[in-house]
């Protein structure tokens, strides 16, 4: 059995064109914003909704998170626009990506808005299809495969497993404008729930340290995901209680999930050679697995 490759044809974006717009929804006209969601930065999980707007983009307007291979799929006279954000950077502040957005649809261009992920979670897509709409400009909206969801799957973690976890909570670990880091912790300490922080890694000890604090076993499975479900993705595997150390360890920076739950070693405890694909061949049963 063949191992996928990195380097295999993208299927979906080499289907015939007239198969991908068969249904003739998404259409975007002068004027008009499509506010997509890239997913975690593999093409082939662009959803075919998302391929059609990419397609018709007269300007691309688009943050830090979206991968080179899907910047790559914009049509050769589309404009680009970076606006991205780091935390503490913002190369563009949010209220002038809400003016270029209206600015540039009452030119009357086709505008597509290119976000990672989900533009509606973590995303200030919300806000920006607020802003569009109070100004007139009316909006597609085109959900994205999140973070939480591609990057855990990719590493071989199931989110929800039956007998070891009944849900899931996806979660930002930014500071807040006051300096706190204010989350609902007790919540966050449920051992029948998996979280998933986003931008995170940077206040990776505090939130260590405040699930134990809060009733947490320090010894819960834990993973980093760096860079999930692109060719360079790094899967980090230990316990709440050790993250910190691999973090220092490994120089992992952001963009970077922190993934936590008993979920995190069920279905393997290695690295996956290829993101997405569990080999067989590989497989040897985790210590740590729990059935119902």
């Amino acid at each position: 059995m063949n191992t996928p490759s990195a380097n295999q044809p993208n299927s979906l974006i080499s289907a015939d064109n007239d198969k991908i717009s068969a249904r003739g929804k998404s259409v975007l006209n002068q004027g008009e914003v499509a506010l997509v969601g890239s997913g975690p930065g593999d093409a082939e999980l662009l959803t075919i909704r998302a391929m059609r707007f990419i397609e018709q983009a007269e300007i691309a307007i688009y943050d830090r998170l979206v991968s080179d291979e899907i910047l790559a799929l914009l049509p050769d006279n589309c404009e680009r626009f970076y606006v991205g954000k780091e935390q503490a950077k913002h190369c563009v502040p949010q209220d002038k990506i809400n003016e270029i957005l209206v600015h540039e649809a009452r030119l009357g261009k086709r505008v597509l808005r290119l976000k990672g992920g989900d533009p509606f979670i973590f995303g200030r897509g919300g806000e920006e299809a607020e802003y569009m709409l109070q100004h007139g400009v009316s909006c597609h909206i085109c959900p994205g495969i999140t973070a939480a969801s591609g990057c855990t799957t990719y590493a071989g973690i199931p989110l929800t497993h039956r007998g070891v976890a009944q849900g899931c909570t996806f979660i930002t670990g930014h500071i807040q404008n006051n300096g706190q880091l204010n989350l609902p912790w007790q919540s966050l300490c449920c051992p029948t729930q998996t979280v998933v922080f986003y931008m995170g890694i940077n206040t990776l000890s505090k939130i260590a340290e405040k699930l134990v604090e809060h009733g947490r076993d320090i010894n819960t499975p834990a993973a980093l995901i760096r860079k999930g479900t692109q060719p360079e993705q790094k899967t980090y595997r230990g316990t709440i209680g050790n993250l910190a150390e691999l973090v220092e360890k490994h120089n992992i920076t952001p963009p970077t999930l922190i993934v936590i739950g008993d979920v995190v070693n069920q279905l393997t405890e290695q690295q996956l050679k290829t993101p997405g694909f569990l080999d067989a061949n590989d497989y040897v049963q985790p210590q740590a697995i729990k059935i119902a």
